[in-house]
């Protein structure tokens, strides 16, 4: 993990006591084991409440949480110590380990979030509607959210047919998406998440109506010539991806012409900012 390039997110918990940095690299954030102890316990020496409760984990043979990266990150002196620290699934194993009254609003959402899951097992529909009404509560219009939902189960079918033309790895389906986005807007789907300024943000989520319909269409056409003319293997679909994406090219191209501006935009439905900081030392 590269340690420069990282950047200082807000008010995580609530709390911004709490160290938290951005690693772009591998599109994760990182969090100090220290200060999530710290705000756990309201331990006055939370290191050495974790250096013991780390120790006693590691004898009972729980790797998932003690195995830590580790970062130098800026003290409240000013000067950089080399902190432990974990993304968030292993935050979330840590607030589990922590014997901590403080830990349990957070317990208690994890498992209603477990209970949520099981019961959409059993009944698909019940994550559909959550996920239309949470579009609703984020203030997307009827509209947009049925082109969404489409959109959705598009490219389910779409990654259906590049499975039965031998594409099995999930960096595969990255690569291809890439060449998607890359021969109708000119950028990769990260790149095109960072002109908007997201991070794990969905890029589709943030995108408006036309560059969600041009995003299906490359997709779309993607799809269609890949049925067609079942290319096989990685280097075969990346060929027909251009030409899917190209589609969309097309259609945008003709209609900037029209518009006579770009319709590729930096808005995003965020209604906060993430600053930069020189809370990790750079190298």
């Amino acid at each position: 993990m590269k340690e420069d390039k990282t950047y200082l997110i807000t008010k995580i918990f609530n709390n911004e006591n709490i160290r938290t940095v951005w690693d772009k690299e591998t599109e994760k954030y990182y969090i100090s084991v220290v200060d999530v102890v710290g705000v756990l316990t309201n331990s006055k020496n939370p290191r050495h409440y974790w250096n013991v409760l780390k120790g006693r984990l590691k004898n009972e043979g729980n790797e998932s949480v003690t195995n830590c990266d580790q970062l130098k990150l800026k003290a409240s002196d000013g000067k950089y110590y080399k902190t432990d620290v974990v993304n968030i699934e292993g935050m979330f194993r840590i607030i589990e380990s922590v014997p901590s009254k403080n830990a349990e609003p957070i317990k208690l959402w994890l498992a209603k979030l477990g209970s949520e899951r099981i019961d959409e097992v059993f009944d698909p529909s019940i994550g559909i509607q959550r996920l239309i009404d949470l579009y609703r509560r984020k203030g997307y219009d009827e509209a947009w959210i049925a082109k969404r939902i489409k959109g959705i189960q598009q490219r389910k079918s779409l990654t259906d047919v590049w499975k039965e033309n031998g594409i099995t790895e999930s960096y595969e389906y990255s690569i291809l998406t890439d060449e998607i986005y890359k021969s109708w807007s000119g950028m990769t789907a990260k790149e095109y998440k960072e002109y908007k300024g997201l991070r794990k943000e969905s890029l589709r989520d943030n995108m408006d109506s036309i560059e969600v319909t041009l995003a299906d269409l490359g997709e779309e056409a993607t799809k269609r010539l890949a049925a067609k003319q079942k290319p096989q293997g990685l280097d075969s679909n990346i060929k027909v991806a251009k030409k899917g994406g190209y589609v969309a090219k097309v259609a945008r191209d003709e209609l900037e012409k029209q518009l006579g501006e770009t319709i590729i935009s930096n808005n995003n439905c965020l209604n906060y900012q993430y600053k930069e900081n020189n809370l990790i030392e750079s190298k």
